[in-house]
């Protein structure tokens, strides 16, 4: 860390739990199973080939449509999406403004000091460390802004999985109910079967449409926003390396950073 900076580190994203996210899935939950309970017969609405036709089925379809390693990373994904790292957009300009400031007073090299307490923000870490390795402002903002499309496309792609299944969840609890008519139809000499088939053709819709509407979708939907915030960041972060390799004004870097952030996010940091 440089001698005459003494106190400067960047806040690195925090994570925590999104209770938004959390607290949504359990009061939706928690109304349809209450709903059940109140309704009575709780048990009638667990049924195993239901939930191996609906949930088995729809992982599998939505498999074909990608593939294994992609799917396995929306799982991933979505563990994030609960666990969200929260980053301020504010803070991020201030710290951004903060290395473009002392570049200004003491030079590129001045940065190698900071670079350290960057380590828990890599994307920040690697655009500043290639301006201290001298590289030029426009080659840094370059492959930077590849980095940063890359990662947004592998959001997408994860969103894509989720909207997939979102959409195959409903026909799965279609095929199942088709299933469970044509065991019923097919077996009305025995008086037995006809209940349990039933069962099987109406949880089935049910299960699609809980999934579908309750998880997948909704799931889809928190996913592109945090996307939409860490873009934010990136690019916050993307337009500070790439001012610094063009030793261009702090002051001038703030006038931009302000016209990317939020109203209610923009700094008065040299006021």
């Amino acid at each position: 860390m440089a001698d005459s900076e003494p106190g400067f580190q960047v806040t690195a994203a925090k994570s925590s739990m999104d209770f938004a996210t959390v607290l949504g899935l359990i009061s939706g939950f928690g109304l349809v199973i209450s709903a059940i309970v109140l309704g009575g017969s709780p048990e009638s609405f667990i049924n195993p080939p239901s939930v191996l036709i609906v949930i088995g089925g729809t992982l599998a379809i939505t498999t074909i449509c990608y593939s294994i390693p992609e799917v396995l990373h929306t799982f991933r994904v979505v563990m994030k999406t609960v666990f969200y790292s929260a980053r301020d957009p504010s803070e991020a300009a201030i710290q951004v403004l903060q290395v473009a400031e002392m570049a200004r007073k003491q030079g590129v090299l001045a940065l190698q000091g900071v670079l350290e307490p960057m380590q828990g923000e890599p994307f920040l870490h690697k655009g500043m460390s290639m301006v201290v390795d001298g590289t030029p402002g426009e080659e840094v903002e370059v492959i930077m802004r590849r980095d940063m499309n890359a990662t947004i496309q592998r959001h997408v792609k994860s969103t894509g999985v989720l909207r997939k299944a979102a959409e195959f969840a409903p026909a799965m609890g279609l095929i199942g109910t088709l299933i469970g008519l044509v065991q019923m139809l097919g077996d009305l000499n025995d008086p037995s079967t006809i209940g349990p088939s039933m069962a099987v053709a109406l949880l089935t819709t049910f299960y699609g449409a809980v999934l579908a509407n309750m998880v997948f979708s909704l799931l889809a939907a928190k996913l592109e926003r945090n996307s939409a915030e860490e873009a934010m960041i990136s690019n916050v972060y993307l337009m500070g390396a790439a001012s610094i390799g063009r030793q261009e004004n702090p002051r001038r870097l703030e006038m931009l950073l302000n016209s990317v952030l939020p109203p209610s996010k923009r700094v008065q940091y040299f006021d």
